[in-house]
């Protein structure tokens, strides 16, 4: 069941917070437990909580409730905890699994100050990270030019008082439903994702270039108009996908074959990375 719930595959989910990162609390249950289910990683926690409460820990008042990406891929309130606190909660737990988990939060917090230090550290794993999983050179450069322009698009966002979280997520799903006809969590449906999976390390590269095109769109438009806030930030929003919807529709029409597909980059079930 390891390979269920890998460290290394975004199965735990984490935000950076008062200049940490926070951990959802259910995430490393799950973990802990080898247990896939969310509902059931859910109630071991709820029990567990009410346990540690009566005993007198103070792991549970030192949970924050943050908001992380849910299974239907909105961003809904949960525990989260850093990683002195998910440290004690560990030791809660008897798992095999505890010493690797220990090592791997550690691990994090250390690769976090490095990246702060040195940002480049961070491309530098992105991208030996895409290597491994056996991308091409020309996807990771796809890739990474993408998330280069996301991030000037929701700089833009955050300078022009969109807030982050909900807005962010509703304005990302406007552009994404214009240019391919489908929301955000239906394309992972169509390709075959769940929750934790991120739908552009399954792309393929017109997907992304088009993602691209799609979100410089949009930032240009919306600097073109000093676009503010959520309401106002909804039609360069539409007009960005737009653009980029019409790029696809050429494409296809030259090509006759669907830019959007179900192809994806998992790894078959007995393939998958297990946890060591």
């Amino acid at each position: 069941m390891n390979n269920l719930i890998p460290f290394d595959q975004g199965r735990i989910r984490k935000i950076w917070h008062h200049e940490q990162w926070y951990f959802s609390v259910i995430d490393i249950v799950a973990v802990l437990t080898e247990q896939p289910d969310y509902q059931i990683s859910r109630k071991y926690w709820n029990k567990l909580a009410e346990r540690l409460k009566k005993e007198g820990s103070e792991v549970v008042t030192n949970c924050h409730r943050l908001k992380l990406v849910a299974q239907d891929g909105k961003m809904r309130e949960t525990d989260a905890a850093n990683t002195e606190t998910l440290l004690r909660l560990i030791q809660s737990v008897p798992s095999p699994k505890a010493e690797p988990l220990k090592l791997w939060l550690a691990r994090m917090g250390t690769e976090r100050i490095a990246e702060i230090q040195d940002p480049s550290q961070g491309i530098d794993r992105a991208r030996a990270l895409w290597q491994k999983h056996g991308r091409s050179e020309k996807w990771i450069q796809q890739r990474m030019m993408g998330q280069e322009t996301r991030n000037k698009l929701t700089d833009y966002w955050k300078d022009h008082g969109v807030a982050e979280g909900d807005e962010y997520a509703i304005l990302t799903n406007i552009i994404h439903q214009e240019w391919t006809d489908l929301s955000v969590q239906d394309h992972k449906t169509l390709k075959g994702l769940s929750k934790p999976h991120n739908l552009r390390d399954h792309m393929n590269e017109a997907e992304l270039i088009l993602t691209a095109l799609a979100e410089l769109s949009t930032r240009q438009i919306a600097d073109s108009m000093q676009a503010r806030g959520l309401r106002q930030n909804k039609i360069p929003a539409q007009k960005g996908g737009r653009i980029a919807k019409n790029a696809r529709r050429e494409l296809e029409s030259k090509t006759g074959k669907s830019v959007i597909t179900d192809e994806n980059f998992l790894a078959p079930l007995n393939k998958a990375n297990k946890i060591s």
